[in-house]
């Protein structure tokens, strides 16, 4: 039996519609390349919503993937219903004694720990993102995870940062 390959995103609450080829790319690359089934999105901002999307655009290509809302309270205390295109939502082990304002940090290191993809899009310095980015990079050195981060390519931020002000030193 097949081992089911899974994915999580993590990123800037900001990121614009410019980045969702790339994430689409990116996601059917690892459907074909690297036998991804499962794929794990969070609620909370634009990355997320643009990874959703890219991922419930490849369905009808790829009929045997999943798609689930990760969700960091549990179900029972907040009732979550599941958004079109997604398969369900996911509440993540061992989570039922966490503090609830810490729910979300740690659902989604919890996902970088279950997963054996992390998809990016993390570009600057002070954010949450880019803890969870330098977490999941300590597990690829260990050949626990496979990190691909959107934000460190020129090509992504050029498309992406176009309609900002954006430090040349990223371009």
């Amino acid at each position: 039996m097949r081992e089911v390959r899974a994915c999580f995103f993590i990123g800037h609450r900001e990121a614009g519609e410019n980045l969702l080829p790339y994430l689409t790319d990116t996601v059917g690359q690892l459907i074909t390349s690297c036998g991804v089934t499962r794929f794990y999105v969070g609620g909370y901002g634009n990355f997320d919503r643009l990874s959703g999307k890219a991922v419930i655009a490849l369905k009808n290509s790829f009929p045997d993937i999943r798609l689930f809302l990760v969700i960091p309270y549990h179900p029972a205390e907040r009732p979550v219903p599941t958004p079109r295109g997604y398969d369900g939502t996911y509440y993540p082990q061992s989570m039922e004694s966490v503090p609830r304002k810490f729910a979300i940090v740690r659902a989604n290191r919890r996902m970088i720990d279950e997963c054996d993809y992390l998809v990016a899009f993390v570009w600057h310095p002070a954010s949450n993102a880019r803890e969870f980015l330098e977490y999941a990079r300590r597990r690829e050195k260990k050949g626990l995870i496979h990190v691909e981060n959107l934000g460190e390519r020129k090509d992504v931020l050029r498309a992406v940062l176009v309609d900002r002000a954006a430090p040349n030193a990223l371009l």
